[in-house]
């Protein structure tokens, strides 16, 4: 049987491979990083890996990943592949919402903060070598203390700056983002550094504020709900200023309109000056994945890689340990002609081509494999309490199975129905009592993923390799496709103090037909028109369908995806869409996809 399967895997090498492959790499959302423990909630005993707040910058070849609260930064030279690096100097309470700039020659690099305190530079990031570049900045003009917020007169500007961002215009001026806040705007500043200084020019610019009375995801909460989950109203919040300039245009990008949710989102307001004024842009938000395994996107930046081709990160939403327990994603990014900024989140957490040289289309990285895993059969070698297998097929990253031991040997086997051609996996850890607080010799991952035909003769399909590292979402791209029914993880390590498996996620394609194209699709806007209902007809054999919608029927810019088996009983299926701008018009169509691949798109329907 084994010498069956190697013929398996080896005559499938080229099976349903895209005409025009963009590169030979995948990679997945969340990104495959070593994230590291927190210890700021050490004292409440509880225990979790985060990422937040993500700043990738392009200096000399290489990228460099700044994020909340780890104790260093990562280093890589294809954004697949990233090198965690411990620095000669740090803040002693850590980074926080960072700000980072390369000038070409030195990178910059600064925390949040609600007192002056240091900018750090860099002319060797790659060794960690990191020095004082200003000690101590000046307090911001118009500064108030801290806890005087209640009595700010005109031009006072509170304390901070908290989530700062740094830019340098290409006339080789610099310029202070900052702001984080459900009261206070966006604020921007001219600088310039001299002799160890950071000299401020004029005083703070007011650049913007939410507006979520028209600005439909803008709202708060959990669908832009506006409340807590106890009912409570609660004012979004506005955070993560990141400015980028293309063509003569600035885009002053921000996260809204909170961390916690599904919602969580990217916009960008544009100027044809740095400092303003600025105008909102009815195609908003820019970057937005409110479905799916991967949820939210907010509070990032946006990067141009070595090709020419822009990226997006952001901070998709755990949330099971800790309301603040997040991780890392990275979405393919254009710039329009006519001046718009998008990034594609369509199929946003399935496996997508890592591009070798330029690429105009975006939605064309998505690789085609879907998802084989949702909702399969699992069974496990033990179980702790009711923390059965059947939660790590359920695309629920609060949700997961946990182990009754962590010994070596452990299995969770998953039966995909049939045989069907496995291309990728992803196998997301949770944190369950993890009992880790910071990073240790002993937090790594090892583990080995096995596939069969007949759940009884394994092979390898692939195994975590040196250097040793954590890995909370490991994802394998298969050397080779592998023509199997049952795919089986065998524990080796984990760092924490259980094994624990949110998802294992496997990709790839089934034999037979993509679904048909969903008909009768409508799109009624409410009387607030920051809200449409989107309806269609449900399509048989559907596993789920994505709602997409734009400012043009030819540019379907946002998506919603959704799970057929959580759209109710009934011929028609429904979304209620919360995150309209008023006085903009739409478009929206809807697609449906199973294993095998995606339908048609509908013909887009104006949102009436």
């Amino acid at each position: 049987m084994r010498a069956t399967l190697a013929l398996v895997l080896a005559g499938l090498c080229t099976a349903g491979t895209a005409t025009a492959q963009p590169g030979k790499r995948t990679y997945a959302n969340p990104i495959d990083l070593d994230y590291r423990y927190n210890y700021e909630q050490v004292n409440e005993d509880i225990s979790y890996r985060t990422g937040a707040d993500p700043v990738i910058i392009r200096h000399k070849g290489a990228y460099y990943l700044f994020q909340t609260l780890a104790e260093g930064y990562w280093r890589s030279t294809n954004l697949i592949d990233w090198t965690f690096i411990t620095p000669s100097r740090w803040e002693k309470g850590g980074f926080v919402a960072p700000a980072a700039w390369s000038d070409g020659e030195r990178l910059y690099l600064m925390p949040s903060m609600m007192e002056p305190g240091s900018v750090y530079v860099s002319d060797a990031p790659e060794t960690g070598k990191l020095d004082y570049f200003v000690r101590r900045m000046p307090r911001l003009p118009g500064q108030i203390w801290p806890g005087g917020e209640a009595n700010m007169k005109p031009g006072d500007v509170p304390p901070g700056p908290w989530d700062p961002a740094l830019f340098l215009d290409d006339d080789g001026k610099w310029y202070f983002y900052w702001g984080s806040s459900n009261v206070f705007p966006l604020y921007g500043i001219g600088i310039e550094f001299r002799n160890g200084r950071m000299i401020y020019k004029g005083r703070a610019t007011e650049a913007f504020k939410l507006d979520p009375d028209n600005h439909g995801w803008e709202r708060f909460g959990q669908d832009h709900s506006g409340t807590l989950p106890d009912g409570t109203p609660i004012k979004p919040f506005m955070e993560g200023a990141w400015m980028t300039k293309v063509a003569g245009t600035y885009y002053l990008q921000y996260g809204a309109p909170g961390t916690e949710y599904n919602a969580y989102a990217n916009g960008a307001y544009i100027s044809k000056s740095p400092l303003g004024p600025f105008e909102y842009a009815p195609w908003n938000p820019v970057a937005y994945k409110p479905g799916g395994f991967v949820e939210g996107a907010g509070h990032g930046s946006t990067v141009q890689d070595d090709h020419g081709n822009w990226w997006n990160s952001g901070t998709p939403w755990l949330g099971h340990n800790w309301t603040f327990e997040r991780r890392i994603n990275l979405f393919p990014t254009r710039f329009e002609a006519d001046g718009q900024m998008w990034a594609s989140s369509r199929f946003g957490d399935f496996p997508h081509w890592m591009p070798e040289g330029k690429v105009e289309d975006i939605e064309g990285l998505f690789t085609g494999w879907m998802l084989l895993s949702y909702r399969k059969q699992l069974t496990a070698s033990s179980t702790l309490g009711g923390y059965d297998a059947s939660r790590a097929a359920d695309e629920n990253p609060r949700t997961f199975w946990v182990a009754a031991s962590k010994k070596p040997g452990e299995t969770l086997t998953m039966d995909l129905g049939a045989a069907k051609t496995v291309r990728a996996i992803q196998v997301n850890f949770a944190d369950y009592k993890s009992g880790r607080y910071g990073d240790a010799p002993d937090i790594y991952t090892e583990f080995r993923l096995e596939g069969s035909l007949d759940g009884k003769s394994w092979s390898k399909l692939a195994e975590t390799e040196a250097p040793r590292r954590d890995r909370p979402n490991a994802y394998f791209q298969l050397k080779a496709p592998a023509k199997v029914r049952f795919v089986r993880y065998v524990h080796g390590h984990i760092g924490g103090a259980h094994l624990a498996i949110n998802d294992l996620r496997v990709f790839g394609n089934a034999d037979g037909r993509a679904p048909a194209m969903p008909v009768d699709v409508r799109a009624v806007r409410e009387t607030d028109q920051r809200n449409a209902r989107i309806s269609w007809r449900k399509v048989p054999g559907a596993v789920g369908y994505n709602v997409m919608w734009g400012i043009r029927p030819d540019r379907l810019t946002l998506t919603y995806q959704l799970f057929a088996d959580e759209l109710g009983d009934g011929p028609m299926a429904t979304l209620d869409l919360r995150a309209l701008n008023k006085g903009v018009g739409y478009f929206a169509a809807v697609e449906a996809f199973n294993e095998t691949g995606v339908s048609k798109r509908s013909v887009p329907t104006k949102v009436r």
